[in-house]
């Protein structure tokens, strides 16, 4: 293919990346994957920013993938920094797909932590995919300070990732269910309930917990 082909071919994915239909920008990101020419890059990573729909950004993630690591990382490195939710959102969720173990330190303990739910549930899961073993214990321990955020999706989202850690999560969870917060025992109980049985049903049981730390103690039920 000549050059100017080439040129052309990369420009018609680009702006079919940006088409109204959500099909069109789908099958411009699994083009743009399977092509993988090196020009359509930055192009992926800034509509991962924007992207409404969930199955393109999927996509887009897919596609990004096929390029090699070197290439890709640096750039959703630089997007981890960035003032777009959802832009840090996506490049977590892509690094955690790329797997480049060096980018481990890259999941800050602000990432962990971030303000916005989704931020944080793509950098848990992005963490437990890339730790180290030897920093396990310590990533338990920061997710540990996440336990009672958020909604039921989100608070399912940390239980997962600290199951995901196995050991190295047991003492965070009974220190959690042994202290003050009646909110983050409970859905440290309901965390080590799906650490021992996966296939459970995830219950957060706040009322009990509420009324066990009201009486200066715990239900032998509390968590069950």
């Amino acid at each position: 293919m000549n050059r100017a082909r080439m040129e052309s071919q990369v420009t018609g994915l680009v702006g079919a990346l940006g088409a109204r239909e959500s099909s069109v920008r789908l099958k411009a990101a699994m083009a743009a994957g399977t092509e993988a020419d090196l020009a359509l890059v930055d192009a992926l990573i800034a509509r991962c920013g924007v992207e409404p729909d969930f199955y393109v950004r999927d996509m887009l993630t897919w596609a990004l993938t096929r390029f090699p690591a070197e290439t890709t990382v640096p750039k959703l490195l630089d997007e981890l920094e960035s003032a777009n939710d959802q832009a840090r959102s996506q490049a977590l969720h892509t690094l955690s797909k790329i797997g480049e173990p060096s980018t481990w330190t890259a999941i800050t303990p602000e990432l962990l932590r971030d303000p916005d739910d989704e931020v944080a549930r793509a950098a848990w899961r992005a963490a437990v995919v890339l730790v180290p073993e030897e920093a396990e214990r310590d990533l338990a321990a920061a997710l540990a300070t996440q336990f009672g955020r958020g909604d039921r999706e989100v608070q399912v989202s940390l239980s997962r990732a600290l199951i995901a850690l196995g050991e190295p999560v047991e003492p965070v969870l009974r220190a959690a269910m042994e202290g003050d917060d009646p909110v983050a025992a409970a859905h440290a109980a309901a965390t080590e309930r799906l650490l021992r049985d996966p296939d459970a049903a995830f219950e957060l049981n706040l009322d009990a917990a509420r009324r066990a730390f009201a009486l200066g103690g715990k239900e032998p039920d509390a968590h069950r």
